[in-house]
């Protein structure tokens, strides 16, 4: 009810916007692939790929407009801050695109070989920085940024199962630690709190590096 309720408050045009976005998620979405080809699409599925790119392109445009006004405004005061977040939750940038990168990350894990042919990822890839602006004026960031130092990181196996807690040989990690070794050539990652190796992992997992 809460959802339909929200739905009447949105524009028609929105609302047809989000539609449309659903209705290519759902189009790319695998069905039962048995006796399918694998790598191997059919001109269709690869015709909505290119139009969800086209789509995001669209939509990122839009987004790149939006927030760097956005970010001048709620940079004035927390108040700014507040009013402006409102306006941007009821724009594309909060209405469209959290669904839009979330179905994209569902079909990424259902079928990543089809997503990297549609090229949709890396458009969103550039609203990163517009974002971060905007975000790190959120209050409370600066509080964030000095408990630094208190960042817990704990240096655990990727594929053992015992508690860090247990383990007397326990090493804290800093953040900085972890992008220092990482620009080294290693690939620690963050997963709860806790840091792992996955540099063996990285050699035998089928999805690339970069989605890594």
């Amino acid at each position: 009810m809460d959802q339909e309720l929200y739905s009447k408050e949105r524009s028609a045009s929105l609302d047809l916007l989000l539609r449309f976005q659903r209705l290519l998620v759902s189009k790319l979405y695998p069905a039962d692939s048995v006796g399918q080809v694998p790598n191997t699409y059919s001109p269709d599925l690869l015709g909505v790929g290119s139009l969800l790119k086209k789509y995001t392109a669209l939509l990122c445009t839009h987004i790149s407009d939006i927030l760097p006004v956005a970010t001048s405004i709620a940079c004035t005061s927390h108040r700014h801050f507040a009013e402006v977040s409102c306006v941007v939750d009821g724009d594309l940038t909060g209405i469209l695109l959290p669904e839009l990168v979330v179905s994209i990350v569902l079909l990424l894990s259902k079928n990543a070989g089809l997503m990297q042919e549609a090229g949709a990822i890396p458009l969103l890839a550039g609203l990163l920085e517009h974002l971060d602006r905007f975000n790190h004026l959120a209050p409370g960031k600066e509080r964030d940024d000095n408990e630094d130092l208190a960042w817990p990181g704990i240096m655990g196996s990727f594929f053992t199962g015992q508690s860090c807690r247990n383990n007397e040989e326990v090493t804290l990690i800093r953040k900085a630690d972890l992008e220092n070794h990482n620009k080294d050539g290693g690939f620690w990652t963050v997963i709860d709190g806790k840091v792992y190796d996955i540099k063996d992992f990285q050699t035998q997992s089928l999805t690339g590096s970069s989605i890594l």
